[in-house]
């Protein structure tokens, strides 16, 4: 469940030399080939150095999200992640 603090990112990764782990990173949720989302307390900066020592890619984005995004063919049970920690 998201805690009042939490903040929604979203992640793409380009070419990572790993594969990131929801295990490795709580609130971690895959949505397809290099795209996340992580609902996490820390910040931008944190997130985005701890993602970038854990997967090794090419290129990295991190950004916070606003509000919920809303989308279509991504792996199964995603958005249902997504309603269930909203």
């Amino acid at each position: 469940m998201k805690a009042p603090d939490d903040t929604l990112y979203i992640i793409y990764l380009r070419s990572p030399q790993s594969v990131l782990k929801p295990e490795e990173f709580e609130g971690l949720r895959q949505l397809d080939d290099g795209l996340y989302l992580l609902r996490s307390s820390q910040s931008r900066s944190k997130v985005y150095h701890a993602i970038k020592r854990a997967a090794l890619p090419e290129g990295l984005l991190v950004a916070p999200l606003e509000d919920d995004p809303k989308f279509k063919g991504m792996q199964d049970g995603a958005l249902k992640w997504l309603r269930a920690a909203g």
